[in-house]
Formats: structure tokens, sequence, C-alpha cells
């Protein structure tokens, strides 16, 4: 997204078009470019003492301002609550910083990715992981792929669904030309066709005047319109499909910190910590428990 939350009140991002993806028009899928292809760093590169940092002793993290939840909570990065707050602070932990060791800095989210010289270690700002941006940047392994949402008013039945089966009778809406048409027709298999929208406006349209049950667009989206754009929907759930947005932290070009933040990730993800922070802060406790 130019970010997702910003960039959806400016021009009401393309809902279940790829999140943080909109500058350019590469998917994330195709982002093999330069996450994590940096080789793996020796046994000892990746101690505290040997890393390369903005400022000695100090890791430096940025985002964006105002920051938003579930990625943030009460718009302060350094309280540790929030999806991509706990992720930094466990990927400073990894690295040897304790959490008064953490600096954060105001990044506006196009600055992050744009070429030069960077004043972050790395940025954690929902950005999307793209061959065009990785022309410029480096960018770490994926810490989060989006999943996509169902989205309903709240006084509909498909609100309180728990399960993909109970929304096989529903009317669901979709935007043309999306991942979320993909996954409504080969995860949801609905009985019958779902009403396909030419853009997103028109696809929240039908949902706010209830020509359909349900709208099915991607998490970070969901997010959003119940936010701002349709506070009496709720989003019923979430689930896995292929197409998701694979979001990365950025770091600057050919930055000697990458491969150790890298190993960072790779630790949290084999720990099982990294889809425990998932789970918390991206599901049930932000209203979007998982739907088999």
């Amino acid at each position: 997204m130019p970010r997702l939350l910003l960039v959806l009140v400016i021009g009401l991002l393309a809902v279940g078009a790829a999140a943080c993806g909109s500058d350019d028009d590469e998917s994330s899928n195709q982002s093999g470019t330069s996450a994590g292809e940096t080789a793996a760093p020796a046994a000892d590169a990746c101690s505290k003492d040997q890393l390369t940092l903005i400022s000695p002793g100090t890791l430096t993290v940025g985002t964006d301002k105002p920051a938003f939840p579930p990625y943030f909570e009460k718009d302060d990065p350094t309280n540790g609550r929030g999806f991509e707050s706990a992720v930094a602070y466990a990927i400073a932990d990894e690295l040897g910083f304790s959490k008064d060791e953490v600096k954060w800095t105001v990044v506006p989210f196009n600055s992050s990715f744009a070429p030069g010289p960077k004043k972050f270690d790395f940025d954690i700002n929902q950005i999307s992981i793209t061959p065009k941006r990785a022309e410029r940047v480096d960018f770490s392994t994926p810490y989060y792929t989006s999943p996509q949402a169902v989205l309903a008013l709240k006084s509909t039945p498909a609100a309180s669904a728990t399960s993909l089966a109970e929304l096989a009778d529903a009317k669901l809406g979709v935007q043309v030309g999306t991942t979320s048409l993909d996954a409504v027709t080969e995860v949801i298999k609905p009985k019958t066709q779902p009403h396909v929208f030419n853009d997103s406006n028109d696809t929240v349209r039908a949902l706010k005047t209830k020509r359909v049950d349900a709208i099915v667009t991607d998490l970070p989206t969901a997010f959003f319109l119940t936010a701002v754009e349709v506070p009496e929907a709720k989003i019923s759930g979430q689930f896995q499909a292929p197409g998701g947005d694979d979001w990365g932290l950025v770091l600057g070009k050919n930055s000697e910190l990458t491969a150790c933040v890298n190993q960072a990730l790779g630790a949290l993800r084999d720990s099982g910590e990294l889809q425990e922070i998932t789970d918390k802060w991206m599901g049930d406790q932000a209203g979007a428990p998982a739907l088999q």
C-alpha cells in the first residue's frame, strides 16, 4: 500500500488489490528479486558488537506517523503493542538489543523505499515487496503474507459465520480482476456466482445498500473499511488463499544488516514466535478470527 491506511483515505485503494503495492503495478508475488537473497552470515557476523548501525549500540527502527492499529496501538510504536511494534521488538531481541536500546524514527511511507541513504536500520510499515522497490532498497524475507477477509454488515447472518461453509449460500461481492475474486471462486466456492463490480467504490456501495450479504477483500483493506468507510460492518473472519501480499522490512540498498535481520526473522519463524505475534495482533484480538 502506499501505506494502506493513508492511501485508502486519499483514494480508497481498490478493494482486494494487493496492499501496499499501488505505487507500481508489480505484484509482491513476483518479488523474489531481493527479498531474502542475501547469503547466510558468518557465525559471529550478527553479534551485536559486529553490526553496522546508524547509531552505534542503538537499533534505529522507522515507521510512519500516525501509526494505526492493529499494527501499532495508541499511535505509539515504542509500547510494544500492535503487530508491527511487536515484530520489531522481537527482531531487536534476536539481534541482542534490549527494549531501551531501540529508537523509533518517523519515516514517511514513500520515503522508506526511495533511493538514497537511510536514517533507519530497518523500516517496518506494511510495505509490500515488489521488484520495482527492490531495485532501490533491500527487503527482508516476508514477515507477513496478507490473507483474505470476509466483510459483512453486522445485522446480517454472514456477519456471524464461523466457517467458509456457512458462506456457501451468501451473496458475495468482489472487485473484478483481483486476487479476492480468485479466492471466492477457488476457496469459498459459493453456490451462486459472486457479484463482480468494476471498482472498489461500487463494491463497498453494494455492501452498504445490501445488494450483497458480504464482500471479500484482503485483510488490511478490511481493517480500514470497518474503521473508516463502513463502521456498520464487521470482519466475519479471514482465510488463506493464493496470491497473498508479502510484506518485508526495508533496509538500505546492499545493507550489511540485511542478512542478520533475515537470520533473526528465520529464528522467530522456527521458534513459532512470529506466528504467535501474528495470531495475537492480526487474528481474534483484532476482530479477524480464522475461517476454515
